[in-house]
């Protein structure tokens, strides 16, 4: 089993649940935005996915039979203004993940998608069958893939599974495994990091069409995401049929929520000041995930809010430098 960017924040955590579940397991990644102490014991090889000849070379020195694919750049902010860099990785860098795939006779794919193929809701909570129109690079660039899977199949066998989920959040229950971005863009940590005396908290925009004015996201925890890929793997091995899942709880909830939940959790104030809206940010985001729980039998084990929070402050306030510490502050 390969997992390209297992280094990273979901890739990690998915490289333990496939080991969990009994899967031997082999991390692609080129550290850029990966960290070598996440993956721990398991074997390494440091590469990029552009790399087809390393990819091949990889896929059939570890006799891989499944690929699961992670690796891609995912600031949606950095998309806007380089949009040139997310279609050479996300795009050129995973058609060559799967171009090595066929040359090597690798059938089973599971790639990490997004919501934001979606671009802005028609309707909520967002069904598979909703239009698909990206409103940036990133999410066009994962729906240029998924547009390209059906041709794969087609033309070489392969047998994939597309998962787009909303809001990865939270952290290893266990405390091994976290999330450590630089710069760090999601709500949650740098919330967190407000709290713990490092920068103030920006909140985009309060005139939204929402209960308390503030932008509606539906928030899945990390594990929970790990555990829907397995069970993605486990599926289309087993059925050898392809198709798209949403990933989230259906349960939206507000920025000013997070920075409750965060309050709560931590027993600190969230300092935070309110900023312009972004443009492009659409006020509500929240998944219909019942394919996910009819066809995965996947139902999430941290659906609260204040949960999936407690996980990710046990992470920050034991690895106050991310990776590079794991001392208390």
């Amino acid at each position: 089993m390969l997992v390209t960017g297992g280094a990273g924040y979901i890739g990690s955590h998915a490289v333990k649940a496939l080991e969990r579940s009994g899967y031997g397991v082999v991390v692609y990644d080129n550290l850029i935005a990966g960290h070598r102490q996440a993956v721990g014991h398991v074997p390494l090889v440091e590469g990029d996915i552009g790399d087809v000849a390393l990819v091949r070379r990889t896929l059939k020195a570890h006799q891989i039979s499944a690929v699961m694919h992670f690796a891609a750049f995912l600031d949606v902010g950095e998309s806007v203004r380089e949009p040139v860099k997310y279609y050479r990785n996300n795009v050129v860098g995973t058609l060559g993940v799967l171009e090595a795939m066929a040359a090597e006779g690798v059938s089973t794919f599971v790639f990490s998608s997004t919501c934001a193929t979606y671009g802005e809701p028609l309707e909520t909570p967002i069904p598979e069958t909703h239009p698909q129109h990206p409103i940036n690079a990133y999410g066009a660039s994962k729906l240029a893939i998924e547009r390209a899977l059906p041709h794969f199949e087609r033309a070489y066998g392969l047998h994939w599974m597309a998962l787009r989920y909303f809001n990865a959040s939270g952290a290893d229950p266990d405390g091994e495994l976290g999330e450590d971005h630089s710069p760090e863009i999601h709500i949650i940590p740098r919330a967190i990091e407000a709290a713990m005396g490092g920068a103030e908290l920006k909140v985009f925009g309060n005139d939204y069409p929402t209960p308390d004015g503030t932008c509606l996201r539906d928030y899945v925890h990390v594990t929970d995401l790990a555990d829907a890929h397995v069970r993605a793997l486990d599926r289309t091995m087993r059925t050898k049929t392809s198709g798209a899942c949403n990933l989230g709880t259906g349960t939206p909830h507000s920025v000013l929520e997070v920075i409750g939940a965060v309050e709560r959790v931590t027993g600190r104030t969230v300092p935070w000041s309110l900023a312009a809206r972004r443009p492009g940010d659409p006020a509500a985001l929240y998944a219909a995930s019942g394919k996910a729980f009819d066809e995965l039998g996947w139902t999430p084990r941290f659906p609260d809010l204040d949960s999936i929070v407690g996980t990710a402050w046990n992470w920050h306030r034991t690895h106050p430098a991310g990776y590079r510490t794991s001392s208390h502050p």
